[in-house]
């Protein structure tokens, strides 16, 4: 079986990382595998990432996503960088108000409000 690449744009800023997610549906198990093998190396060898997840062109994903989410935010955290997610459609953004993820991770409108977010002030 061929092995799923994502559907991932990264984009190296002057202080932020930006992950722009190009896939409308993330929704089997080896997708969010692949998802995971591209965005962990990431994480991983960047001490202190600004890491922005761009969902904007997501309209369905699995809970599968979520763990994945919260399994990065802890990675970033630990390193000393900072998260942020933003163009979540609003149907995605009513799971995360559900689950309360909404008040774990920091969730802006567009990309250029979460990338200003991280800049030093």
């Amino acid at each position: 079986m061929d092995k799923v690449q994502p559907k991932i744009a990264v984009e190296y800023g002057k202080n932020t990382t930006i992950v722009t997610l190009t896939e409308e549906r993330i929704l089997d198990e080896s997708e969010v595998q692949a998802l995971s093998d591209s965005l962990m190396p990431l994480v991983e060898e960047a001490d202190g990432i600004n890491l922005v997840i761009d969902f904007g062109n997501v309209k369905f994903l699995t809970s599968a996503v979520l763990g994945l989410l919260i399994r990065v935010s802890k990675k970033v955290y630990e390193s000393g960088g900072q998260l942020k997610l933003c163009g979540i459609n609003p149907k995605i953004f009513e799971i995360f108000r559900i689950t309360r993820l909404d008040r774990v991770f920091d969730i802006y409108d567009d990309k250029l409000q979460a990338t200003q977010s991280t800049d030093p002030a």
